[in-house]
């Protein structure tokens, strides 16, 4: 798919990888709706598009608050081509809501492919996000030294890399693709 006039739709899109998202499909031309609870970074984010994006302030556990979001998406910018979903918080919730995601990728792929729209899924591991930032310093070296290769945490540019790819590339779907370094996190 054409990246260029676009429009996106970006959850979580104000820092991390929504953030770098936000970023890398702006300067391919996309235009952007960035839907956060973080009003002030959304808003700055915003700010600094051009005109090409919007903040919208939502809560995506909310689901009338981001059918408003969406509705006003819509208004804004007449549809939505491409969304991102990059909204998380605690592992255990975390895990849970991720796992039914990739359980639901390729039956959603197939359920839309008659409409032209592709399912897939990006398993992150450890990115340096603001999630992470709290962390002493010696804790962020130690999370980063245990992802076999590269030893280092993930960059938000690198998921935004392989988000771009995946929607450049029409052969992908319904499919998860680990972008982890082949780490996986031994329970706590």
């Amino acid at each position: 798919m054409e990246i260029a006039a676009k429009v996106v739709v970006i959850t979580g899109g104000a820092s991390g990888l929504g953030a770098a998202n936000v970023q890398q499909l702006q300067a391919a031309g996309a235009k952007v709706a960035i839907l956060d609870v973080n009003a002030d970074a959304g808003n700055a984010l915003a700010a600094q598009s051009g005109g090409n994006a919007v903040f919208i302030h939502t809560d995506v556990t909310d689901a009338d608050h981001t059918e408003a979001a969406l509705t006003r998406v819509y208004d804004t910018f007449g549809a939505v081509h491409i969304a991102i979903n990059c909204a998380g918080i605690g592992q255990p919730a975390y895990a849970a809501s991720k796992a039914g995601v990739v359980g639901m990728t390729l039956p959603i792929a197939r359920e839309l492919a008659a409409f032209g729209i592709r399912v897939m899924t990006i398993a992150p591991g450890i990115f340096d996000t603001p999630m992470l930032a709290g962390l002493p310093e010696p804790a962020r070296e130690s999370l980063g030294a245990s992802v076999p290769c590269p030893p280092r945490l993930g960059q938000p540019d690198e998921f935004a890399s392989l988000a771009r790819y995946i929607i450049e590339s029409p052969m992908l779907n319904g499919e998860t693709i680990r972008l982890d370094g082949a780490l996986r996190l031994a329970p706590r």
